[in-house]
């Protein structure tokens, strides 16, 4: 069958992404553990914070493998679900934050800085094999955002750690988680909006998508011979079959 009479596989169910997620949510999966064993040990909020990232971003990579290959509108309610993830995970930062800060507990910056350094390399790793796929539909779009937010809070933690060590006070563990958490926030709504487009874009009439797509510069749609109807040039080398010339009218 030639190119034209075959319908694109989504963006999401290239062969390489689902490779990169594997990978991810193992990476993710153990740096869970490893973090949450020292945020405990440690007292430090920004490192729980990173810890409930790597968790909450493991589950998100495993729900985009589940969704691939489905369809847009699937894929765009896959990806608001992992919105309130995201901003379910910043209020629980806030949250831990509030309370540190009135228990005043103070965290060991050695062990912050040890497991900073760690979790950056996972996530820089992570986003790496991501990063080519930072531009498809909101469900790829997010798992970037993931590993995105996961590197950029790895040297926030790192900072806070020498923050602590210099300053002896919790305040720049509790910033960092602080800001970790906004950043969840922020993330979560940039992923919403995405998607709640596309779910727009896959409700919509026929005319009005392609009304959409101009809109948006795209081109519009146009007739293939996957289209409903019989298609008898659709088979490749057969474009010449029974094809004599004009037929000649009855006598």
């Amino acid at each position: 069958m030639s190119a034209s009479c075959c319908a694109p596989l989504p963006p999401s169910a290239d062969p390489r992404f689902r490779r990169a997620l594997w990978i991810a949510l193992w990476v993710n999966a153990l740096m869970f553990v490893v973090e949450s064993w020292a945020g405990w040990a440690s007292g430090s909020v920004a490192l729980l914070a990173d810890a409930v990232d790597f968790f909450g971003d493991a589950v998100n990579y495993g729900v985009s493998l589940a969704v691939l290959g489905m369809t847009v509108a699937v894929r765009a309610r896959t990806a608001q679900f992992k919105a309130i993830c995201m901003a379910g995970f910043g209020v629980l930062v806030l949250g831990r934050a509030l309370w540190a800060w009135q228990t005043g507990s103070m965290p060991e910056p050695a062990t912050m800085g040890v497991l900073a350094t760690l979790a950056l390399l996972a996530n820089v790793g992570v986003a790496l094999l991501l990063y080519r796929h930072r531009t498809g539909d909101a469900n790829m779009r997010s798992v970037w955002i993931c590993s995105r937010n996961d590197a950029v809070g790895n040297v926030a933690v790192g900072l806070a750690a020498l923050g602590v060590l210099g300053t002896g006070s919790p305040w720049p563990d509790l910033g960092v988680a602080a800001f970790m958490a906004v950043l969840a926030l922020s993330g979560a709504a940039t992923v919403w909006r995405q998607a709640t487009t596309e779910l727009a874009t896959a409700a919509a009439p026929a005319g009005a998508t392609g009304a959409t797509a101009a809109h948006h510069g795209a081109p519009p749609a146009h007739d293939t011979c996957c289209a409903a109807g019989p298609a008898p040039r659709c088979r490749a080398g057969n474009h010449d079959d029974h094809d004599h010339g004009p037929a000649h009218p009855p006598h």
